[in-house]
Parts: C-alpha cells; structure tokens; sequence
C-alpha cells in the first residue's frame, strides 16, 4: 500500500470527496488528436480544482489510463486536488475496461478504508469512465455486473461518457445511469464540468445526494438530438 497518502491524510483530515477517473488510452484515442484534446481537459481540472479553496483541500483524485504497455496504468495514485499534476495520456495498444473497472473499485474500497482509519468522513466516491471504443477484455460483462451492483448498494455513483464511436450499448452496462456521448473533442468542457460539479459536491454533507450540474455544453444523450 502506497503510505504517501496515508501521510496526506494524518496531515489533512478534512472530508473527502474521492473520484477515480478511467481514461481511454488505446490506439484509437490517436485519431483527429482526441488524445492531445483529452490532456488539454485534464490540465483544465487541474487549474479549476486549485482555484478552489475548499475543493482543493477536500476532493480526492485517482487516475487509471488504460492501454498498452500495462492493461491496466495508475498515472495517477490518489492525491487531494491541491498536489494534483495533470498527467499526459498517450495512446497505445487496447481496452480491457472490464480490468480497469475492477481495479477502479478496488482503490474505492481501500481509499474508504483509509478514511476510516483516520476519522475523517467522506461522500459518495464517483467513477467517471471514458471510452471512444469498447472493452476488450474477455470477461468484461462481469466486471460490468458489478460495477452496476456497487454502485445499486451504495458504494459509488458512476458516469460513463462515450467518445466518438463508442459502443454506447457496452458501456451502459457499466451503469444504471444512462451514459453519455462527449460533443465532438468537448474534453475541457466536460472536465471543467466535473471539476465545478466537485467543487460544489465538495461543500455537501457525506449524507447529501450530490446534485450534479446539467451537462449540456459537452454532453448527447444518445438517440435524441442536440
């Protein structure tokens, strides 16, 4: 276990808002630079969550890049928004997101636990999951299964956002929200939405439903029109 964080939280015992973000980092993400529009949005997260004061103290980040060479990458290990350094996804190999999103709620369960440990109180964790393809990964459907399960008993809400032509159909199964499909290369848009959507979450009490803003500058609901 990484004891850098354990430190950050003996030091900073405020609450905590965790969110673990899966990003796409397959071949594919090469095509019309979505990749280099992808870390233009992660800089952006950085910048907006450091802007603010209690933000930057309270919400909690974990990065996973999937692709090769390693299936599954933490570019990121979990560090409070202040510390966070956006980090350069590149674009290599597959997209075994069945694997990611079991190591994704892996970290969930023991950054709660952390928490735990040092009497500090957290919400809800969010896992935001981006794709511009599909899983790759032979048992997937599985990891899928329970993605949906943990998020049903109350362990994670999780977002699931389609880039270019993602199989939509797959990646709803990783939630019983419906996903949604990223406006063209809209990535500093829906990364300047996460962050403000964290800024106010942050504020909440651990018992209140977070109400995120409405996406409708970066965001298609499949199958209507915008």
């Amino acid at each position: 276990m990484n004891l850098i964080p354990d430190v950050a939280l003996a030091e900073n015992t405020s609450q905590r808002l965790p969110c673990v973000v899966v990003l796409d980092g397959s071949s594919s993400m090469a095509a019309n630079n979505a990749i280099g529009a992808l870390n233009d949005g992660l800089k952006l997260l950085e910048a907006d969550l450091k802007a603010d004061d209690v933000a930057r103290q309270r919400v909690r980040i974990l990065v996973l890049r999937v692709g090769a060479p390693h299936d599954v990458e933490v570019v990121t290990d979990w560090t409070d928004a202040i510390e966070f350094d956006a980090p350069a996804i590149t674009a290599n190999g597959q997209t075994p997101l069945g694997a990611a999103v079991r190591r994704a709620l892996d970290e969930i369960e023991m950054e709660k636990t952390r928490y735990r440990d040092h009497g500090i109180p957290y919400n809800r964790p969010w896992l935001f999951i981006l794709t511009d393809g599909e899983p790759t990964d032979h048992d997937w459907e599985s990891a899928a299964d329970e993605c949906v399960a943990a998020e049903e008993s109350g362990k994670v809400s999780v977002f699931c956002v389609g880039v270019g032509d993602a199989n939509m159909e797959k990646l709803g199964r990783f939630s019983p929200r419906q996903p949604l499909a990223l406006q063209g290369l809209a990535f500093r848009e829906f990364f300047l939405w996460l962050s403000r959507s964290a800024r106010a979450g942050s504020k909440s009490a651990p018992s209140e439903n977070i109400q995120m803003a409405a996406p409708s500058d970066w965001a298609v609901i499949p199958g209507r029109s915008n």
